[in-house]
């Protein structure tokens, strides 16, 4: 395949292009999905796709084959692009060679129907009348970058994604909770499993919710939420269009002295060694104690900013242009796990799971709790429904209660629950 990437690179380079690169992506996996409590389907899910990017006569060109290409249909298409593009800086990576594999074992597929039954069967033990579902998938995707300054790069990387899912029906009443992981070998869903019995347990009476302002703590689930708000405000595209609310911030405090916030792309098990530009991704120190340290960049956006790119320039598909991302958001933990910061509240509200997209750059949020409980002298006394909470994300981390130690993956964020000092709760 390397040698068939290679020719559409000298291709592109004999018919007319200055500079050119390549990114090739192709996974296979092995989804298996149950419903209702039984095993539903399997498959087997192959993907191939082939990108283009050249420039002629500094204008640029991007196109995108799937499957098996042809490559002089591929080229006349990036070359007919720069017709109509404007002229930029070229911006791709030098020579390097990168090589990388990550460390994973092959998992059967009869083995993923073996830990979905199992589970299922532990979730029943206790809920009997819980309506279970679950999706369990083994994959392996290979990357490969390579360009005409000499790049040569290849990820390689497999895991096993599994997403459990309950619902329970009372009349009128539902409830569903819903919890996954990514892990690189075969997992132990007991973790999971444990969360979402707690929570189930958590849930069995509905109770009204707290009125006026309290304070409220988010859940490692529900933290996301704010911390997807942060990331929005660090990324250097937002700099550049000064759209970010602290475009003119860096070297201040902008949050609460209690939140530092890292990027560490060598934790498992979302390790990525190098963009998909070509560049080696490396830890970042973004928010120190509330301190504002750095923002995080792609080449592109990086010469704008008259700065070095930091190796974050990811594509979000195949056909559009790499832009800032981040790798592995590391939020520092405080003192106290869950239960020690639910047992120090009075009077307040938990937010597990919320419904809907959540704040804009802006950081206004006005959202409806999927999954909520309410908190008295230092103990849930049930769920709450049909409950709303407003507020401003920026303002709202600039006055952090508490910061707990309980940290766990959601997607690539490793974040604590946390506690915030008033929010508007309305019912």
């Amino acid at each position: 395949m390397n040698e068939n990437l290679e020719k559409l690179l000298e291709l592109a380079l004999k018919s007319g292009a200055s500079h050119a690169e390549v990114y090739h992506s192709e996974s296979v996996s092995y989804p298996v999905t149950f419903e209702a409590n039984r095993l539903k389907q399997l498959e087997t899910a192959q993907s191939e796709g082939t990108a283009l990017r050249l420039w002629k006569k500094g204008s640029p060109g991007l196109a995108v084959g799937y499957g098996e290409i042809a490559p002089e249909i591929l080229v006349e298409k990036a070359l007919s692009l720069t017709k109509i593009n404007p002229p930029e800086e070229i911006q791709i990576a030098e020579n390097k060679t990168y090589n990388y594999a990550s460390e994973s074992e092959n998992i059967a597929v009869e083995k993923l129907i073996e830990i979905g039954q199992e589970t299922i069967e532990k979730l029943r033990e206790n809920y009997p009348e819980v309506i279970c579902s679950a999706e369990l998938e083994w994959e392996k995707e290979t990357t490969t970058l390579i360009n005409s300054q000499g790049l040569k790069c290849q990820l390689k990387n497999a895991g096993i994604s599994y997403f459990l899912g309950v619902e329970l029906v009372r009349g009128e009443d539902f409830l569903g909770i819903y919890d996954g992981e990514f892990q690189r070998n075969i997992p132990n869903p007991d973790k999971i499993i444990n969360s979402i019995l707690q929570r189930l347990k958590w849930a069995e009476k509905n109770t009204s919710p707290p009125s006026k302002n309290v304070p409220v703590l988010f859940t490692a689930n529900a933290a996301t939420m704010l911390w997807e708000t942060i990331a929005d405000a660090l990324n250097g595209k937002r700099v550049l269009e000064k759209s970010s609310p602290w475009s003119e911030n860096l070297g201040q405090i902008v949050l609460s002295d209690c939140i530092t916030l890292t990027q560490e792309p060598d934790l498992q098990p979302y390790n990525c060694p190098f963009d998909d530009e070509g560049i080696t991704t490396k830890k970042l120190a973004l928010i120190t104690e509330g301190k504002l340290e750095q923002f995080y960049t792609n080449l592109t956006i990086a010469k704008s900013l008259g700065l070095e790119t930091t190796g974050n320039g990811f594509r979000q598909g195949l056909g559009v242009y790499p832009s800032p991302d981040l790798v592995n958001l590391i939020v520092k933990p405080g003192n106290g796990n869950l239960l020690d910061l639910i047992s120090s509240i009075k009077n307040g509200l938990i937010v597990d799971q919320i419904l809907g997209g959540g704040p804009d750059i802006s950081g206004d949020f006005s959202v409806n709790l999927d999954l909520g409980y309410r908190v008295e002298n230092g103990e849930i006394i049930g769920r709450v429904k049909d409950t709303m909470i407003t507020g401003n994300v920026y303002e709202i981390l600039e006055n952090v209660l508490a910061i707990g130690n309980d940290n766990s993956w959601q997607s690539s964020c490793f974040t604590p629950s946390l506690m915030v000092e008033t929010l508007s709760v309305v019912g």
